[in-house]
């Protein structure tokens, strides 16, 4: 398959990386920052670009992975393209797409990228959807070479699922960002919580979180509760996070 990918940043990266392994040809890679679309296509192939006026028309997919906002903008240079376009977003309706090509879709990998980290795409994952079953074959096909979790999903449930990646994903790391302030202060080193953060992590890969709580909230300890708060007093914000969610744990094991 002749693919022309539209982005240079994480999900773009180990995606293109993912689809050469298994045989793709990435033809093209475009970036509004020349220089990005270079790197990235000195490891995948294909020729960089930085204007969509010297894109292939004759692609069989045309890979839309760029931020959210400029999804409509790209789509709408893509309206002469013969192949499927997709895009690759959690919350953006295929609607931005099918309304201005033929061959519309969706390719969204649930996961956290970075591309300095290596991920194994077979335990990725892969939600997808078409605008016809044709072209649904085809991304179901697609996705089967690089995951073996493959989901056909709707927009509405594609952009719940992006809600809840959220909460467990992004809300998660930023409390870990928290604690290493907290410990930094008190000259202490993130590398004494890191297997409390694997533990918890591991107890969820086998059993339902609510199910595996613990902590002063879950036991309704007050004593503890006011001590921890108190200890936040010169940290206002960091208190107003704490109570949330004690409360939230308290409510949640009624």
């Amino acid at each position: 398959m002749k693919i022309v990918l539209l982005g240079s940043g994480n999900i773009a990266t180990h995606l293109a990386q993912a689809l050469v392994a298994k045989g793709e040809e990435i033809v093209q890679v475009f970036s509004r920052n020349l220089n990005h679309a270079k790197l990235l296509a000195d490891v995948v192939g294909g020729e960089p670009m930085d204007h969509l006026t010297n894109i292939k028309n004759d692609a069989d997919l045309y890979m839309i992975a760029v931020k959210d906002d400029a999804i409509a903008g790209i789509a709408d240079q893509l309206r002469l393209v013969t192949g499927l376009v997709v895009h690759t977003s959690g919350t953006t309706d295929i609607s931005v797409i099918s309304s201005k090509t033929e061959h519309a879709g969706v390719f969204y990998p649930l996961q956290t990228f970075s591309k300095t980290k290596v991920i194994s795409f077979d335990q990725v994952p892969l939600c997808i959807e078409a605008t016809d079953e044709r072209q649904l074959a085809v991304l179901k096909t697609l996705a089967s070479k690089l995951s073996k979790q493959v989901y056909q999903i709707d927009g509405s449930q594609r952009k719940v699922l992006h809600l809840t990646a959220v909460f467990a994903c992004n809300f998660p790391n930023h409390l870990y960002a928290l604690a290493n302030q907290l410990l930094q202060q008190n000259q202490l080193d993130f590398e004494i919580i890191r297997p409390l953060i694997k533990e918890t992590a591991d107890k969820v890969m086998t059993d339902l979180p609510e199910n595996m709580q613990t902590g002063p909230a879950i036991r309704e300890d007050e004593t503890t509760l006011n001590k921890h708060f108190s200890m936040l007093s010169n940290m206002p914000e960091l208190q107003n996070i704490y109570q949330t969610l004690s409360n939230s744990i308290k409510l949640m094991s009624k």
